[in-house]
């Protein structure tokens, strides 16, 4: 047990969540955190709070931003934006299929390294950018290193709106990209239609994973669709699942009407007779 905050790199972005350690910043507090080159200036998004999970893993709060801290960050934030620009141009220039998805750039920290440029881009295939870099480097006049991403670290990196209606959810809780078939929509009746089960990068919505294991386990106990089966209300045919509410649609063979089944309450005719056998 121990204490949590979360904070954003970017309004509206992905969460990370930190130990506050010594210190207590408040929801819009501007925060530094550590990172493989160096601390980072974050924004507070939740304060700190108890949490009933083991927070040893978790890295600290290296403090609160002091106006050093925002200067530097305000600069950080110049130099990826000139180098964005930079990097349209160019690949403009020398007619390249590619797309500027994000730039990162570290500053020039008083090491060997110097600073470097990091621009990520999508492209429909590889593509020769050795002449690129070469410009790019000449004109940022730091280290340049491209990065091609794929359809789904892309959404991740820009973020965006999903058709739920909420923030992506690569872009804000995932951690890694778990496998998605076509069998998961199968299993949850769900339309083979590719604008409705894709999500924003085009491939099949990491989301039809979250239910697939409800819809698994409901398969192996329930009466499959077409089969006959004794209600409390009488026998019948099953016609539908409704897995949300763990029930089967049963048509009745009285007077054809449909009722609404519990799972539990619903069993073949074997098992029927062997309950009135045992009963009798």
């Amino acid at each position: 047990m121990g204490m949590l905050c979360a904070v954003s790199f970017n309004r509206y972005g992905r969460l990370y969540y930190l130990d506050p350690g010594e210190f207590t910043p408040s929801v819009g507090d501007r925060v530094l955190v550590p990172t493989d080159d160096g601390p980072e200036v974050a924004e507070c998004v939740w304060a700190p709070q108890w949490v009933t999970e083991d927070t040893d893993g978790f890295p600290k709060i290296m403090g609160l931003a002091a106006d050093d801290d925002l200067r530097r960050d305000e600069l950080l934030r110049k130099r990826k934006a000139e180098a964005k620009v930079a990097a349209k141009k160019l690949i403009k220039a020398h007619e390249l299929p590619m797309k500027v998805v994000a730039v990162d750039h570290v500053l020039d920290q008083g090491g060997a390294n110097g600073p470097r440029t990091t621009i990520y881009f999508t492209a429909p295939h590889r593509v020769d950018f050795r002449s690129l870099v070469r410009d790019l480097g000449a004109t940022l006049h730091c280290r340049v290193e491209l990065r091609q991403l794929s359809a789904r670290d892309s959404a991740r990196v820009q973020g965006g709106i999903g058709s739920c209606g909420r923030d992506l959810c690569c872009a804000t809780f995932l951690t890694d990209f778990e496998p998605v078939t076509i069998r998961m929509a199968k299993d949850q009746d769900l339309p083979l239609n590719p604008l409705r089960i894709s999500g924003a990068c085009g491939r099949l919505m990491c989301c039809l994973k979250y239910e697939h294991p409800l819809y698994a386990r409901f398969a192996e106990s329930a009466p499959s669709i077409g089969s006959r089966v004794t209600t409390p209300e009488g026998d019948g045919r099953v016609v539908a699942h409704s897995v949300p509410k763990d029930s089967v649609i049963v048509r009745m063979d009285a007077d054809g009407s449909r009722c609404s089944c519990s799972r539990a309450s619903v069993c073949g005719p074997r098992q029927a007779h062997e309950e009135r056998y045992s009963e009798g």
